[in-house]
């Protein structure tokens, strides 16, 4: 047995008990974050709009909802009503931490922006994942793993030499930009130890992706070196 396995075998706390999480997020890059403090210990608190369909989202006991969204409750709000807002800001008011992977412009029309949310509770932790980054040309545009594959050049770097760019089999785009937000997140519950403050951190599939380009980037920025393909060579 593990440790970790022993620790919850004799009903110990785990590192995250007692923090509470609102996870707006759907997908796979928001949901991944979540995960990490869900796991941890984190009492998470899904809020869904009243239209998800299983079909969207996964149904409830299938292998792929069960994979990103376990050990999280969930709950059904209307953020578009007064009603549904009003209730997410009284949850607002005692949670910890926040994370959304809305596209910039829905949550400033639905009013629950960091801005919004900061002088509710200004000790709550902001985490947002977006595709293109919170600002930029491309910031109001919808991401997804592919694009931000090709776009932060790792197709380019996979695959057989002259086969042309080449998808990697996994969502890491998605599950990179997760990691990072939960990274990000915890630093800032750490800072907020000393401060009593929380603050806004995000990230994005593209900046993932570029982060994960990582040697080959620097060659590139540095010694002007195009990296190409590989194949099963390292």
């Amino acid at each position: 047995m593990t440790d970790d396995a022993e620790s919850q075998a004799g009903g110990e706390r785990l590192p995250l008990t007692g923090l509470t999480v609102l996870d707006l997020t759907l997908a796979r890059a928001g949901p991944t974050c979540v995960r990490h403090l869900a796991d941890w210990g984190a009492d998470v608190i899904r809020i869904l709009p009243p239209d998800s369909r299983p079909d969207v989202i996964g149904a409830r006991h299938g292998s792929d909802y069960q994979n990103l969204h376990r050990n999280k409750r969930a709950l059904t709000l209307d953020l578009k009503s007064a009603e549904g807002h009003a209730e997410l800001l009284r949850l607002v008011r005692d949670a910890d931490v926040l994370v959304e992977n809305m596209r910039v412009a829905v949550k400033h029309r639905l009013k629950i922006a960091y801005e919004d949310l900061r002088p509710i509770n200004p000790r709550l932790v902001y985490g947002s994942i977006s595709g293109f980054g919170q600002s930029g040309p491309y910031a109001e545009r919808a991401g997804v793993d592919q694009i931000a594959q090709g776009m932060g050049g790792l197709m380019s770097v996979t695959g057989e030499p002259g086969q042309g760019p080449m998808r990697v089999g996994i969502a890491v785009a998605d599950m990179t930009a997760g990691n990072l937000l939960a990274l990000s997140i915890m630093m800032a519950l750490y800072e907020r130890e000393r401060t009593g403050v929380g603050r806004y951190v995000h990230t994005s599939l593209l900046e993932s992706q570029v982060f994960m380009m990582d040697f080959q980037a620097a060659r590139y920025l540095m010694d002007g070196d195009v990296p190409g393909q590989v194949g099963n060579g390292h």
